[in-house]
């Protein structure tokens, strides 16, 4: 019977040099297949050119490198890179490079599907397969970093957790992706330029604040009145709007980090005053700005883009209670839809 290697990222540095001494090799064997493994990216033990063929051959015995593989991947004529991404087991991901003048962001997936219900979202109607682990995170960050530096000739300067998924539910091993990606050992990219986007699961959000995290924190919102939001996001009946407005109260309280509210007004359904005074009002509890997002039709359904006037209403309700309101359009509209909602995150 043949024993299933463990992929070799799930090993921490102390754990790799722990193999090596077990093994009869020297600790810092252990230094050298981390930086290759992290900082550098190798897809394969092969890649490790300063290890000697003895060692190598010892580590592709007993572990693998489970990587991705961009599989396709597809460019906007607004310079918009959408990657299909493979996994180790043949499941595919998305992730997203979107530029803009001045920054390089990726939108990055952090399960396969999704767990839960949102009705004008196309990832929710995948099944949710898996969660993805802390290293196939981190490869689609580290593919979208050498794209830009490709296409753009910068390096990857902000990510968002807003591709397929919801990283709270993949909590774990989103904290373990990020603390590499923030590592002088990964990429050393600072907390301040990630953002988590959650559709609102509260209880992990209190907990994100226990465990003093850096990175900034998003809302999908979509909507400030009760039964308006379970229509859109049927899930969040189990996260009603009082427990998600306390725990953002505890998220500000603990961490003194502003929230981004992501909110798309659609046509029919949040266009209305009434829509427009709930939400200035939830905005009043914690310092917070909106970002109101054009939406991307995924069929002819109920959901649909709602007129420039109704959006309009939104920025001027917000801008004369002093809250921090912009319109973000929608990226590569010339390609696939991705990441659920696809939109400009600059600012």
């Amino acid at each position: 019977m043949q024993i299933e290697k463990k992929d070799i990222r799930a090993l921490s540095k102390e754990q790799l040099r722990d193999f090596f001494i077990t093994n009869n090799d020297k600790a810092f064997r252990g230094n050298q297949v981390y930086e290759w493994l992290w900082s550098k990216g190798a897809h394969s033990f092969e890649d490790m050119t300063n290890v000697s063929k003895e060692t190598r051959q010892m580590l592709v015995e007993n572990f693998v490198i489970n990587h991705i593989k961009v599989d396709t991947m597809q460019r906007s004529s607004d310079g918009t890179v959408k990657n299909a991404v493979r996994l180790h087991d043949g499941l595919i991901v998305e992730s997203v490079l979107i530029p803009t003048e001045t920054r390089t962001t990726a939108c990055v997936s952090s399960q396969v599907g999704c767990s839960l219900d949102c009705n004008f979202c196309a990832t929710a109607r995948l099944k949710r397969m898996r969660n993805l682990e802390p290293g196939e995170i981190y490869d689609q960050v580290l593919a979208i970093d050498r794209e830009s530096k490709l296409y753009f000739n910068r390096p990857l300067s902000n990510i968002v957790f807003m591709g397929m998924g919801e990283p709270l539910m993949n909590y774990n091993n989103v904290i373990k992706a990020i603390d590499m990606i923030t590592s002088n050992e990964g990429l050393g990219m600072s907390p301040k330029r990630i953002t988590v986007s959650t559709s609102g699961v509260s209880k992990m959000i209190k907990k994100m604040a226990d465990d003093e995290v850096k990175f900034k924190l998003a809302v999908s919102l979509h909507s400030a009145i009760e039964e308006t939001r379970n229509r859109i996001m049927p899930f969040t009946k189990s996260f009603p709007l009082p427990e998600l407005r306390e725990s953002l109260e505890y998220w500000y309280h603990k961490t003194k980090s502003k929230i981004t509210y992501e909110y798309v007004v659609w046509k029919g359904i949040n266009d209305n005053k009434e829509s427009v005074d709930a939400l200035v009002k939830f905005c009043k509890h914690v310092p917070c700005k909106v970002n109101l997002i054009e939406y991307n039709p995924i069929d002819d359904g109920e959901f649909q883009q709602a007129s420039i006037e109704s959006i309009n209403a939104y920025i001027k309700a917000l801008d004369s209670n002093g809250i921090i309101a912009k319109v973000r359009h929608s990226r590569g509209k010339d390609i696939d839809a991705a990441c659920g909602q696809l939109a400009n995150k600059e600012g």
